[in-house]
C-alpha cells in the first residue's frame, strides 16, 4: 500500500510514532519518503542516530509544531498520507495548562486538516483516545473536539478525493507516561501508589496501535472512527504483576481521571458497526452509500444501547498474562 508513497507522521518521535516508523521502514523498504514531524529536537537527534541516512535514505526529520499551519503546509508538500499523532496527552498537565492543550489538540487538528486540503495529501488518519469518549477532563474534551473536526473534514473537501478518519484506543502498553513504565520505575522503592483500587483501563500493545493505524489508512472510506476490540486490566492486577511484594497505598484519583474508561457510549451505538476485530462509529453525514459499505466489509450493526466500557469488558488480562506482555512488549529483562 505504501510502495512509492510519501508519508508524514506528526508527533513522530513519540512512542507510537517510533513504532510506526520501525514498522513502515521494515515492511515497505521501497517507500519513497517518510517524514518525522515534531518539535523536540533532542528526540529527533536520538531517533536519527537509529536511522542513519546511508541505511535509511527515505527518512527525513522536520522540526515543526502543529500549531504552525504555514510550517505544516510546507511539510505536507508532496506527501500522500498523514498520520496525526501529535498531542498534549498528560491529563494533570492539561488541567493545569488548559490554553496550551487547546492550542495543540484543537488548533493543531484544524491546521492539519487545512494543510492537508491545500496540498496533495490523499489520506489522513488522526489518533484519538478513550478519554475522548464522554470526557470529564480537558484532554479528553480537546481530543473529542479533534475527532469531530477530522470526521467533519470529509464534508468540506468538495471534489478533493482526500479521506479523513480517526482511530481511538485505550492505554498503549509501555508508552511514555503510562502506568506500566511508572510502576516498573517505582517498584525499586518498594511502593506502588494506587489511585483507586477499582480502577480499570483498556490495554493495547504498541504493535496493536500500529496495526490499527495501518488498517484505517488502507481501508477507511472517510469519516469513520475505528475502535479496537481489546482486553481491559485492573490496576491492582498491574501492581501485583509488577511488584507483588511492594506496598500499595491508595493515594486518590488525580484531577480529571476516571475510574473506568469508555470507548463507545450507548448514544454512539446507533451509528456503530462491528467489522472483524474492530468496531467502527460511522458519521451521521455520509459521503458514500451505507449499504455498499456494509456489504463491502460484512459489517454487523451493534444492538441499540450497546456501550464499550473498560469496567464492563468481557475480556480481561490476568496477573500472569500482564507479566508475559510486559516482558514481550515493554522490558525483555523483566522478572516479577
Amino acid at each position: 500500500m505504501l510502495s512509492s508513497k510519501s508519508i508524514l507522521i506528526t508527533g513522530g518521535t513519540g512512542s507510537l510514532g517510533q513504532a510506526l516508523t520501525n514498522y513502515i521502514l521494515s515492511t515497505y523498504p521501497d517507500i519513497k519518503r517518510l517524514v518525522i514531524f515534531s518539535r523536540d529536537e533532542q528526540k529527533q537527534y536520538q531517533m536519527a542516530l537509529e536511522y542513519p541516512p546511508d541505511k535509511y535514505p527515505q527518512i527525513r526529520f522536520f522540526i515543526g509544531d502543529v500549531r504552525d499551519k504555514e510550517r505544516l503546509t510546507r511539510a505536507f508538500s508532496g506527501i500522500n498520507y498523514v498520520i496525526h499523532a501529535a498531542a498534549m496527552k498528560h491529563v494533570p498537565i492539561a488541567e493545569y495548562n488548559p490554553d496550551e492543550c487547546v492550542k495543540t489538540n484543537i488548533g493543531g487538528a484544524q491546521n492539519v486538516i487545512h494543510a492537508a486540503l491545500e496540498t496533495s495529501v490523499e489520506r489522513v488518519v488522526a489518533l484519538s483516545t478513550d478519554k475522548a469518549c464522554a470526557p470529564i477532563n480537558l484532554y479528553g474534551a480537546t481530543k473529542l473536539t479533534s475527532d469531530k473536526l477530522f470526521v467533519a473534514a470529509n464534508n468540506i473537501k468538495g471534489v478533493n478525493p482526500i479521506r479523513f478518519s480517526v482511530v481511538r484506543y485505550g492505554n498503549v502498553m509501555g508508552s511514555n507516561g503510562s502506568v506500566i513504565p511508572y510502576f516498573l520505575n517505582k517498584r525499586h522503592e518498594g511502593v506502588l501508589p494506587i489511585t483507586d483500587p477499582d480502577m480499570t483501563r483498556f490495554n493495547i500493545s504498541l504493535q496493536g496501535g500500529v496495526d490499527m493505524v495501518m488498517h484505517a489508512l488502507e481501508n477507511a472510506w472517510g469519516g469513520e472512527l475505528f475502535v479496537p476490540k481489546i482486553p481491559s486490566y485492573r490496576i491492582m492486577d498491574v501492581a501485583e504483576a509488577i511488584g507483588p511484594n511492594c506496598e500499595k497505598p491508595v493515594v486518590g484519583i488525580r484531577p480529571g481521571e476516571k475510574v473506568h474508561e469508555e470507548m463507545i457510549t450507548s448514544s454512539d451505538s446507533y451509528n456503530t458497526w462491528e467489522i472483524g476485530p474492530y468496531y467502527v462509529i460511522l458519521p451521521q453525514h455520509l459521503s458514500w452509500k451505507l449499504n455498499e459499505y456494509v456489504a463491502h466489509f460484512n459489517a454487523v450493526k451493534v444492538k441499540p444501547g450497546f456501550s464499550y466500557n473498560s469496567g464492563e469488558n468481557t475480556e480481561w488480562e490476568t496477573v500472569e498474562s500482564l507479566r508475559t506482555l510486559i516482558k514481550q512488549h515493554v522490558d525483555p529483562t523483566f522478572e516479577a
